[in-house]
């Protein structure tokens, strides 16, 4: 493993599997929330994200943590190694409803609420993005390691058994 996406619902857990992986494995990690938004709430346009985002990608090295659906082809072509977080709705709205008012390495401001728009977008993800995304890992996902977790007990495992 040297080149790694962390992918699955917000709130999914993918930013804490991230920073476990670069823990144990001293691998750089990336962001993509924190290439994307600026510390206003506002971002950047997208040829300067895909600009961050190439600058990453030509490293040698990497964790990339984020969906970002436009860009995941890429990444997929790029990576050796993906990690999808398949976990249950529930548990991903009480994961990103548990991070309001926590300050986090992977997001450059603190959310103060648990927009409504944010959390649609969460309950539409098994029926809007995850079918595209297991679309994406079947046609770009030869000859890559893929990890697919459904639990928070089955990434804890993985990780343990990874150390």
């Amino acid at each position: 493993m040297k080149r790694i996406i962390v992918i699955g619902s917000p709130g999914a857990g993918k930013s804490t599997l991230a920073r476990r992986l670069r823990d144990i494995t001293g691998i750089p990690l990336y962001y993509l929330d924190m290439l994307w938004h600026k510390a206003d709430g506002t971002h950047v346009s997208k040829e300067e994200f895909d600009i961050r985002l190439n600058e990453v990608v030509q490293k040698n090295r990497w964790i990339i943590d984020g969906n970002y659906q436009r860009t995941l082809k890429f990444r997929l072509q790029a990576c050796d190694t993906v990690f999808l977080l398949d976990f249950p709705l529930n548990i991903c709205l009480a994961g990103a409803e548990a991070r309001i008012g926590q300050a986090r390495e992977d997001l450059p401001w603190l959310e103060t609420e648990f927009d409504p728009e944010f959390r649609q977008w969460i309950v539409d993800f098994p029926k809007n993005e995850l079918p595209q995304i297991y679309e994406l890992l079947e046609y770009h996902g030869g000859g890559k390691n893929i990890v697919v977790l459904k639990s928070r007990k089955e990434a804890d495992d993985y990780l343990k058994a990874l150390c």
